[in-house]
């Protein structure tokens, strides 16, 4: 099968840091989502929603891998198992120009349980080195895994450590390792972010162990502080739901860890900045509240903040919305000139 990638494809970045990255999560890093991210921070690594390999073979691939140049830096994860369709869609994410394609070993949920993806994977560490060493055969991108500590039946250090292993010795050279077990039966997607228990000193113990592998943090991380501590032991840190519900964290990343000024200084300027993206969207024929709901958090924590989000909860889903629900509901909100890093 042949594919096109979009027009406005760019070569991937050179000089990709994972020193600090956004999740990718179902339903919520989107374009949309990421579009914004980006507006708040030139460094920060973001990744897609998990994409199938069924779903980009068969179904419409360039609706699933469509994403504006402005993402860049932007990682592709994959779920899927089976080698041969691995490589074919690692060949596919060097062709629609994404920085890096990543392996979901992480996602505990029954649905792709059942497809052998996710989180399951953990218990067959030679099938996941077989789909790493087809993938980085198929593409000149990077490819890295993204996994947990282990799974229920299988959560001893010794069966992380062979994980690992063999994973590298297929060829992979960065490991997202979320500090929790995955327990497959009994617990839902949200419990198994919050039930099993962090264990980040396995994550640092990888580190000290592999010292040649680039091991990445993740799981319930929400602050600068934390963020420090943790780089004092690993290569990076990615963060999840915290930089979701709160995005304008993400404004003090590069002023924190890569020592340049925020892009925007205010949440306002920011807003006012993803404005046309938005007008060409509705073009497109999106809905607004496809758009505006990623938006809801901008405004965290400070005066106005509940009003802006119940103007847009209360008006972006009806017929014929508009840029100007955004415009008015940015009105909720006093602008304050404070720089950014201050208010992150």
């Amino acid at each position: 099968m042949s594919v096109l990638p979009p027009e406005n494809t760019m070569p991937p970045t050179t000089g990709l840091s994972r020193r600090f990255s956004v999740a990718p999560m179902m339903d919520w890093t989107t374009p949309h989502f990421r579009y914004l991210a980006r507006l708040l921070s030139r460094h920060t690594l973001l990744y897609t929603e998990m994409v199938t390999t069924g779903a980009l073979i068969h179904g419409d691939t360039q609706r699933f891998l469509r994403h504006d140049p402005a993402e860049y830096p932007l990682a592709l994860q994959l779920g899927g198992s089976h080698a041969g369709e691995l490589a074919q869609c690692a060949k596919l994410a060097e062709q629609f120009g994404f920085d890096e394609v990543n392996l979901n070993v992480g996602c505990p949920s029954d649905r792709v349980q059942n497809n052998m993806i996710g989180a399951c994977l953990m218990g067959h560490p030679d099938k996941v080195a077989e789909g790493v060493s087809a993938m980085i055969d198929a593409t000149n991108l990077p490819v890295t895994v993204k996994h947990r500590i282990g799974i229920n039946g299988r959560e001893s250090w010794d069966e992380l450590c062979e994980f690992v292993e063999k994973v590298a010795a297929a060829g992979c050279r960065t490991f997202i390792v979320h500090a929790r077990i995955a327990i497959l039966e009994g617990l839902s997607p949200k419990e198994n972010r919050d039930i099993p228990p962090l264990k980040y000193d396995w994550v640092y113990r990888l580190k000290q162990t592999y010292p040649d592998l680039e091991i990445i943090i993740n799981g319930g991380i929400k602050t600068f502080d934390e963020c420090h501590d943790h780089l004092q032991h690993t290569d990076g840190v990615m963060l999840g739901r915290e930089a979701y519900h709160n995005p304008w964290l993400l404004a003090g990343v590069d002023p924190e860890f890569f020592g340049e000024r925020a892009p925007v200084q205010t949440r306002h300027e920011a807003l006012r900045a993803m404005i046309p993206f938005i007008e060409s969207e509705l073009e497109r024929g999106v809905f607004l509240t496809h758009i505006s709901r990623h938006l809801l958090g901008l405004f965290h924590g400070i005066p106005g903040g509940r009003q802006f989000r119940r103007y847009i909860s209360e008006n972006a889903h009806k017929r014929g919305a508009g840029i100007e629900v955004i415009q008015a509901a940015l009105e909720k909100v006093r602008e304050h000139e404070n720089p950014a890093i201050a208010e992150a």
